[in-house]
């Protein structure tokens, strides 16, 4: 025989089980636990296998369950047992159920009543039960007898409070009839955990052998000794009917006999009993699903809005529909080209906070990269003086010169034009591979699509490659039309009237743009060569302006720390630290004077490489150049003065054209790269891609799609069915279902909480030796059925039951093990 009271329930949770189980989802209605907890022989194991309705549990005198034995009820159409230490094995004679608890008890706690608090999983599956988990725990005793410890009931104690302190826990007291309710240590369990009595219900057994002339009336009417939920009385098998094999429904025929019978108890019959006490769990049960109801419809609400657009796009896709299948073709290749502008020229969509990426990562190499890789094309001035001074020399031969040489000015410069060639490659050769990233990115969305994912990469990574090609032959023509002709006559050209002058940093300034104290860069950087001594290193707000580096406290721009003049500094590279995450440059004064303070150079560190790099770039903009390289060539010595005024004039000559010359580069390449790649790519991507998918004749196996897309479209079409009729079966169990108020709070202030005086053990020595707790519940897997989802805990109290307490463990200090002679 089943719990009847359960079967009212199951039609409607388990089409909802039914519903969210055959797609994967787990139903949130996870159902509370039930504990017993009881004394010794007080019934536990008899009340619980009335949830069951079979006979499954040992049963004997003194303490039979020895470990805890957590029982998930699971619905199902047969009925079986299986044991998580035996998987894969089913049990469908309960016997052998029975059987399998003694041995592993016997395993792990011997023969002679020792016990464990690791815990036996069983599963039962049945088609009378709800998913519910069920503990039975070992009684609580005084007294230890064979092989059990001297503190077995601090053991015990902590082993059931390690269950009933769970919010979702019921908590059934079991205390027998024939006992003195008031000391009752099942009842203290229950109030120090459950203080408002919010979840303990009072279970008197054994009524039937109380002796004659008494009565537990006043109990049960919840007049004595009051709890807020009441008393439910029930009457369990015997030992004898279980040895003569006495049936469940044959004991609960007897047990209705028995309060109808009664003269105490007979007015009261219909509020006592086994299928009474099953009514108000499952009353609790319903109140439980139903304050879980709002929050989990709003979930699956929340799950059907997100899926609606997808699983509309899949009812409309025929796999073997060819009007569908290109339909399909013309929508993701537009997509892939709107996906490509958009990362290309910038969008407020699904704007990456965290990266630059696309068009934001090719600008930082235009303008940060490029600039500052022509910038480390400059030689060392003793080396470039050298090489004027053999061009004058070679050019007027066995003649002595009594003018500068124009053809002096044009080799050199033409020597450093040519050096432009490496910079320039370098820079398409940064900006390919960065659009082929950006192209990769977008075309990962096809990845439902194998055949056209992997035809379309080739043909737009092919096109890249042919444009990244003429671009080459672009630049290089530029630079050989920069070659062809050295035109003096250029309004920023210093001429030769002008060359003997100088050129200074803030000339520099001008032609690079800089007005007056304009901030170029602000951001956070570490002074890193700062003495323990005097500080350590520090992070720092920096301020880059056209005229002075600047550093402050914090953002706040309020308190500064130092100014630090812009003139005459350079830069240079500094190693990495062996046990330094951070990248760092240093800053130095060319005329050998301390930068700051006491130092002759400040070494500051940022956090990444493109970080290290903008601030080089900015630096850059503001005329603070990286360090010459010294060459290995002794210096030049003049003895000449007529030759070291031409040298000099040269000098300038090339400066000032070279300068126009990396102005203009600056310019064009970034020009002719987005006209002749960025561009074409973008225009092919948009117009002719599609053209060229089509030429492959194969338009039709283009969109197979890969056997992850076709599950996937399945699954989504599945669960958006699924979560439909969830929320259909949620409706039904609103308005078939009510729930009962808890009952008012009363006077239970006569149970005391369990304190009691703890004996020590003085170890050798006179230190003190205190026991630890047991050890922790293990947590039960719950991959054996796949069809339900129940863990050992179920549901934590949910945030809409109110008027719950937290629970209130009252701590105490575990006893040391007494000496036992």
């Amino acid at each position: 025989m089943g719990n009847r009271g359960m079967e009212e329930l199951i039609p409607l949770v388990n089409r909802l089980q039914d519903a969210l189980g055959g797609v994967g989802q787990t139903c949130s209605l996870h159902l509370p636990q039930i504990a017993v907890v009881g004394g010794q022989s007080a019934g536990k194991s008899s009340v619980l296998e009335n949830f069951v309705g079979r006979d499954f549990l040992p049963r004997g005198s003194g303490i039979v369950t020895r470990r805890p034995l957590i029982l998930q009820l699971l619905t199902s159409n047969t009925e079986y047992g299986e044991f998580l230490h035996c998987k894969g094995k089913k049990f469908t004679d309960f016997d052998d159920i029975c059987g399998e608890i003694e041995t592993e008890t016997q395993r792990l706690t011997g023969i002679n009543k020792g016990i464990s608090p690791i815990p036996i999983n069983l599963r039962i599956y049945s088609p009378h039960v709800l998913n519910l988990t069920l503990v039975d725990l070992p009684g609580i005793t005084k007294v230890p007898v064979g092989d059990q410890p001297a503190d077995i009931e601090y053991q015990i104690r902590d082993m059931i409070m390690q269950y009933i302190c769970k919010e979702n826990c019921l908590i059934l007291a079991v205390t027998p009839a024939n006992t003195d309710l008031a000391t009752s240590d099942a009842l203290k369990l229950a109030k120090d955990v459950d203080p408002q009595g919010q979840r303990t219900i009072g279970v008197i057994t054994k009524l039937d052998l109380m002796d004659k002339g008494t009565d537990a009336l006043e109990i049960l009417e919840n007049r004595l000794l009051p709890l807020r939920r009441g008393y439910i009385g029930v009457v369990n098998r015997s030992q004898k009917d279980i040895d003569g094999k006495k049936d469940i429904k044959a004991a609960l025929l007897a047990e209705e006999q028995f309060f109808q019978s009664h003269p105490a108890y007979r007015h009261m019959a219909a509020r006592m009993g086994t299928p009474y006490l099953q009514k108000m769990l499952n009353q609790q049960l319903t109140n439980h699903i139903r304050d879980t109801l709002p929050a989990f419809r709003c979930h699956l609400q929340n799950q059907l809005l997100t899926l609606n657009k997808e699983a509309e796009e899949y009812r409309q896709y025929g796999p073997d529909d060819a009007g569908r299948r290109t339909k399909i073709l013309l929508k993701s290749i537009q997509h892939l080209a709107v996906d490509f502008e958009k990362l290309i020229e910038g969008s407020g969509d699904k704007v990456d906070t965290n990266n630059l990426s696309g068009g934001a990562r090719i600008n930082r190499i235009f303008h940060e990269c490029f600039p500052y890789e022509l910038i480390k094309l400059e030689l060392d001035e003793q080396k470039l003086r050298r090489e004027i001074t053999y061009a004058i020399r070679n050019i007027h031969g066995v003649r002595t010169g009594l003018f500068t040489p124009d053809l002096a000015f044009e080799a050199i410069v033409k020597k450093q034009i040519s050096r432009l060639n490496g910079p320039c490659m370098k820079l398409i050769d940064m900006v390919s591979q960065e659009l082929l990233t950006t192209v990769h990115q977008c075309i990962n969305k096809l990845n439902s699509f194998p055949k056209l994912r992997d035809e379309t990469e080739k043909i737009v990574t092919t096109e890249i490659r042919e444009q990244e090609s003429k671009c080459r032959d672009q630049v290089l023509l530029l630079i050989d039309v920069q070659l062809a002709y050295i035109n003096t006559k250029h309004e920023d050209f210093v001429g030769f009237t002008n060359a003997q002058q100088t050129h200074n940093q803030s000339t520099k300034k001008i032609a690079a743009g800089m007005v007056g104290n304009q901030i170029i860069r602000k951001g956070w950087l570490t002074i890193s060569n700062i003495s323990i001594m005097k500080g350590g290193a520090k992070e720092y707000w920096f301020i880059l302006t056209a005229e002075s580096l600047s550093w402050f406290k914090d953002d706040e721009e309020k308190e500064k720390k130092y100014m630090l003049p812009l003139d005459n500094l350079k830069l240079r590279d500094t190693e990495k630290g062996f046990m330094s995450s951070k990248f760092a440059f240093a800053i130095f004064n060319t005329e050998l004077r301390n930068v700051y303070k006491d130092y002759k150079y400040l070494e500051l560190a940022c956090n990444s490489q493109e970080e290290l790099d903008s601030w080089k770039a900015s630096l850059l903009r503001a005329g603070v150049y990286p360090e010459k390289v010294t060459g290995n060539g002794a210096p030049e010595n003049f003895t000449d003065p007529q030759l070291e005024r031409q040298v000099e004039t040269i000098r300038n000559l090339v400066d000032s054209y070279m300068s126009i010359i990396y102005k203009t580069i600056r310019d064009l390449m970034p020009k002719t790269i987005m006209h002749l790649i960025i561009n074409s790519v973008k225009e092919f991507i948009s117009s002719e891609l599609l053209a060229q998918l089509y030429a492959l004749g194969e338009c039709s196996a283009l969109m197979d799609e890969s056997p992850e897309q076709q599950q996937h479209r399945e699954e989504v079409l599945r669960k958006h069915a699924a979560l439909k009729e969830a929320l259909s079966v949620i409706g039904e169990i609103s308005t078939s279902t009510c729930s009962t108020p808890l009952p008012p709070p009363v006077d239970s202030s006569w149970i005391q909480p369990t304190s009691p005086s703890l004996p020590r053990k003085s170890a050798p020595g006179g230190r003190l030796v205190v026991r630890g707790h047991a050890p922790p519940v293990p947590q039960m897997t719950t991959h054996i059925a796949p069809t339900a989802s129940v863990t050992t805990d179920g549901l934590k109290q949910h945030r809409s039951q109110p008027h719950r307490a937290p629970p209130s463990v009252p701590k105490r200090v575990p006893p040391s093990i007494p000496n036992v002679k």
